[in-house]
């Protein structure tokens, strides 16, 4: 293992960068791909909103089990 993975000031900013990617990240691209959906099918702002709300729930759901796992690990 490298000295990287040892330094937990590089563990934290991994942990912190993982869990802001996947709340800010998730809802952004369910975001616009239901606004893609939406400019393709005159249904705004239908899917944008359901697009928004998946990724939403993904990305807690994507938090939750990255903490879970990250948790174990300790």
């Amino acid at each position: 293992m490298s000295s990287h993975h040892k330094n937990p000031l590089y563990r934290g900013i991994t942990i912190y960068t993982t869990i802001l990617s996947q709340i800010v990240g998730s809802p952004l691209i369910g975001l616009l791909i239901g606004r893609w959906i939406d400019q393709h099918g005159s249904t705004s702002p239908l899917f944008m909103l359901l697009g928004l709300f998946i990724g939403l729930g993904a990305g807690i759901y994507g938090t939750i089990h990255f903490t879970r796992n990250n948790a174990e690990d300790e």
